[in-house]
C-alpha cells in the first residue's frame, strides 16, 4: 500500500518572492493596512496549526517522501529549501525538520510550468485591477493549474514506492489529489483554514 498525507497550505510573503511588494500594495489599497496585519496573524495562527498537526503524525521518517508545492525537479531541491529557510519561511522550517529526521525531499512540480505561472503572473500583477487582464489571468492560471496538478501527481506517483508514506504540502486551490491513481490511499491534515474556498468538497471544518 502506498499512502499520502495531504496538508493543504497557505503561501506566505516569502514564498511569493519579488512579487510580495506589489501584492501587499495591492492589497493594503483595496482593504487596508489593518486588514493586512490580521490577514498575517490569520496565516501565522494558521502555520503554527499546520507544525503541530504534522509533528503529531505517528511518521517512520526513513520511509517518508516530502513534496512541495512550487519546489521544482532540478538536482537541486535541499538547497531550495534551506534558502527559504534563512528567509523565515515557515513551510520550508517543517520540511527541514522532517529532512533532519530521515524524511527524503522529492522535487514535485515541473519547473517550465513554474516559470510560465510566474512570468505571466509578474507581468500582469501591475494590472490586475484591470478587467480585462484579470479575466485573462483567471483563465491561463487555471490552465496552468491543471496542468501542475496533473504533474504532480504523476511525479507522486512515479516516485512513491510500496509501503511508504508521502507528505504532500500543497497550496488550497490544487486538486492534486483528483489526479492520483487509485492505489495511493489520501488521508487528508486537516486543519480549520481561514479561507473557506480552499476546503475540498468532502471535507467538514473541524
Amino acid at each position: 500500500m502506498r499512502r499520502l498525507k495531504y496538508i493543504p497550505i497557505i503561501h506566505t510573503g516569502v514564498e511569493m518572492g519579488s512579487m510580495y511588494g506589489t501584492l501587499k500594495t495591492e492589497y493594503i489599497r483595496r482593504f487596508g493596512t489593518q486588514k493586512w496585519e490580521e490577514h498575517n496573524r490569520i496565516i501565522e495562527d494558521f502555520w503554527q496549526g499546520i507544525r503541530k498537526k504534522v509533528f503529531e503524525l505517528d511518521l517512520d521518517y526513513q520511509n517518508t517522501r516530502l513534496y512541495q508545492d512550487g519546489l521544482p525537479v532540478c538536482g537541486k531541491e535541499l538547497d531550495l529549501v534551506q534558502e527559504l529557510l534563512k528567509m523565515g519561511s515557515r513551510n520550508h522550517q517543517i520540511l527541514m525538520k522532517l529532512i533532519e529526521l530521515g524524511a527524503k525531499l522529492e522535487g514535485t512540480e515541473d519547473p517550465k510550468l513554474l516559470l510560465e505561472e510566474y512570468t505571466y503572473l509578474k507581468n500582469a500583477s501591475a494590472d490586475l485591477d484591470k478587467q480585462q487582464v484579470k479575466r485573462r489571468y483567471q483563465r491561463l492560471a487555471k490552465s496552468i493549474l491543471q496542468k501542475r496538478d496533473s504533474y504532480i501527481a504523476q511525479r507522486i506517483d512515479k516516485t512513491l514506492r510500496e509501503g511508504e508514506m508521502g507528505l504532500l504540502f500543497i497550496g488550497i486551490t490544487h486538486r492534486v489529489n483528483e489526479k492520483l491513481p487509485k492505489d495511493i490511499e489520501i488521508e487528508y491534515v486537516i486543519y480549520r483554514l481561514p479561507f473557506k474556498e480552499g476546503l475540498f468538497p468532502d471535507e467538514k471544518e473541524s
